[in-house]
């Protein structure tokens, strides 16, 4: 269980932070940067969320990925290092979860003959937003795995890209099952 009675520490203020781990590193650390982007996708998850009244599955699923957020973000912020004890790690069953709701929510959805352009619904627009700041979350992730010294799962990689996918067809199901989708149309304004 996570306590959190005093909110300030001050020990921030020399430009570092600590690890899971209670190693500390820079503020720019490309590990702090990954877990903070992760963070950053989870708020505008929130954001969105808070258009879907009308549409209580998508909000629940929603609900569990913010969940697994946290789980993402404490699996970034302890690296796994030989010898030491395991800690919360991204499993497998999370990225099966994701996979059989984005099935579910395409299985409504008619294929796609261009690309989309973020928008429509206020809640599309924001899932399209959360996606763009997942995809960022990714390439930062992935840079941070290109370091042997920065271990990172492949379960992590594999949700966050997955998390991604989810995202896309989200913003479809909230643009009334792709109906309101805001169609790309290539030299448009040529």
């Amino acid at each position: 269980m996570v306590v959190l009675n005093r909110i300030y520490t001050r020990t921030g203020d020399d430009g570092t932070t600590a690890l899971g781990s209670g190693e500390r590193r820079p503020k720019y650390d490309l590990r702090v940067a990954a877990y903070g982007t992760v963070d950053e996708t989870n708020a505008a998850i929130g954001v969105a969320r808070l258009h879907l009244k009308d549409m209580p599955q998508l909000d629940t699923m929603l609900g569990l990925i913010q969940n697994d957020l946290f789980d993402l973000g404490a699996d970034l912020s302890v690296p796994a290092r030989e010898g030491k004890a395991e800690r919360l790690r991204v499993v497998p069953s999370q990225i099966e979860r994701l996979e059989k709701d984005i099935d579910s929510l395409n299985a409504a959805l008619a294929p796609l003959t261009s690309f989309i352009l973020p928008g429509g619904t206020p809640a599309a627009a924001h899932l399209h937003l959360a996606r763009t700041i997942c995809r960022r979350a990714e390439r930062i992730m992935v840079e941070l795995a290109g370091n042997p010294a920065e271990p990172v799962s492949a379960a992590a990689i594999q949700y966050i890209n997955r998390l991604s996918d989810f995202l896309f067809v989200a913003s479809r199901a909230a643009n009334h099952n792709g109906v309101g989708d805001v169609l790309w149309v290539p030299g448009q304004n040529r």
